[in-house]
């Protein structure tokens, strides 16, 4: 039952509703820490499990969150809100990051269950599962030293094998360059352990969100808060593509929002360096939302993360996945059967392989934009107080998103100056100064478990020395 006074689910109950809790205090060897034991099978211990969520959701959405302003940031423009002004004020919340996707490399853990060890400001009883996934856990937590709300991720074996130590040491590194208001902020990274024998814990602190994007699939979303989620989707991937860096795993679970309609991207391990020229594996990016250019295992370019936002922005707007493949075989002829066969020009780019495969498929038409995304996907959705974003403008921004072949496809830049979005073009937003030079080396390195564990002790020891969770956020 809703804890607000609609008395059914709605966004801001997901939170309260998603997880069942059971407390255990797990005694530990030193007083320095405390302990949670985090299980997913035990019933003596904090127990994550996901709750469904009615088709109310929707109706209570809008009654809990009306359309309201915020204080003016942009020309003649507001930024619109989730929730009530009321609401907004104090507001503090949940990011989600369930499990999901696609199948994790070889020899993933055994099972789900996870202790975190922390230190003593962060006391067992103020700590609360968000959820479990492949990477790992996330927990909230409350410094009582500051007061603060914190997720803390607690990394999944990460040095089971080269791919999770390499990806373990990748993400800590580019969230330590990154400083983008749209872009999740490392606060800190922790090891219970002092010594490299023994280190066998990361933990990443960061800022805490209210919910993932999935959370909010299946509500009615107006014209204003679809361009505005999308348009800070797009001021995030600007800043990491100036950086050099693509961030190769956009899915609706790696975007995380507040209730005020603030969005942040998070997730940097699959992000790889621009300027290395290499193919993809098929766990990297979730299925649903790969381009087809890594479907086929061509070379690709910063446009892989525009196709994912176009996939996420479709899917806001009807509430169900685009292409919603089974494999990437089936992923591959849906998008086919939607968008139409690809061209000559694209063709002729693929292995001599992939040439005769599609040669011996028949030739699709494919559905134009109009009959995908009919008037009717729309009710409800205008937006009176900004009148260029219309059904058509939010069609065509789609179909240049979605483009077939990236080198047709529309880019970062034009994305941000396109009328769907660019009336909440703020410069300090778009412009934002990159960060400080990612070493693009270290996608190319081609080290031991050992030694990328090393590497990570090393960071984490640097952090410890010159970052601090007194500071502020």
């Amino acid at each position: 039952m809703c804890v607000c006074e609609c008395k059914v689910l709605c966004l801001r109950c997901v939170v309260l509703l998603q997880t069942e809790v059971v407390r255990e205090r797990v005694p530990t060897d030193t007083y320095t820490h405390n302990t949670v034991h985090v299980r997913d099978r035990v019933q003596s211990s904090i127990r994550v499990r996901p709750r469904c969520y009615p088709p109310a959701v929707p109706v209570c959405f809008q009654r809990c969150y009306p359309k309201t302003k915020l204080p003016k940031r942009r020309a003649n423009v507001t930024p619109p809100s989730m929730q009530s002004q009321e609401e907004a004020e104090g507001t503090e919340g949940v990011h989600n990051k369930p499990a999901g996707g696609d199948p994790a490399p070889a020899n993933p853990p055994s099972s789900n269950e996870f202790y975190f060890h922390l230190p003593a400001r962060f006391p067992a009883s103020h700590m609360m599962p968000i959820g479990i996934g492949v990477q790992g856990a996330v927990c909230s937590a409350v410094d009582i030293k500051t007061g603060r709300r914190l997720a803390v991720k607690k990394l999944s074996q990460p040095f089971q094998d080269v791919t999770f130590a390499k990806r373990a040491y990748r993400e800590l590194k580019l969230m330590r360059l990154v400083d983008h208001p749209n872009i999740i902020k490392l606060l800190y990274a922790y090891t219970p352990q002092q010594t490299l024998d023994t280190f066998r814990d990361v933990y990443f602190f960061t800022e805490l969100m209210d919910s993932s994007l999935q959370h909010v699939f299946g509500t009615k979303l107006d014209h204003e808060r679809i361009s505005f989620l999308v348009y800070q989707m797009l001021c995030g991937i600007r800043y990491l593509h100036s950086a050099g860096i693509i961030h190769r795993d956009l899915k609706p679970s790696n975007i995380v929002v507040r209730k005020n309609c603030t969005l942040k991207i998070l997730d940097f391990g699959l992000a790889r360096s621009i300027d290395t020229s290499f193919t993809m594996t098929q766990y990297v990016v979730t299925r649903h939302y790969r381009a087809p250019e890594i479907i086929l295992n061509m070379e690709y370019d910063t446009k892989v993360d525009l196709w994912s936002i176009g996939c996420i922005m479709a899917e806001l707007i009807t509430g169900a996945v685009l292409f919603p493949g089974t494999d990437h075989v089936d992923q591959w002829m849906r998008i086919v059967e939607t968008l139409g066969t690809p061209r000559p020009e694209f063709i002729a780019r693929t292995t001599p392989g992939t040439q005769r495969y599609i040669s011996n498929q028949p030739v699709v038409a494919g559905r134009p934009f109009g009959e995908l995304f009919p008037d009717e996907v729309f009710e409800g959705m205008a937006s009176p107080n900004v009148p260029q974003l219309t059904n058509d403008a939010a069609r065509d921004f789609l179909r240049r998103m979605l483009a077939f072949d990236p080198m047709e496809r529309i880019s970062v830049d034009e994305a941000l100056a396109h009328p769907y979005v660019s009336v909440w073009y703020y410069e300090e937003d778009v412009m934002r100064p990159p960060p400080k030079p990612y070493d693009h080396a270290l996608d190319a390195r081609n080290l031991t478990v050992e030694q990328w564990k090393r590497l990570l002790f090393e960071e984490i020891q640097d952090i410890q020395r010159t970052m601090s969770l007194d500071e502020e956020g």
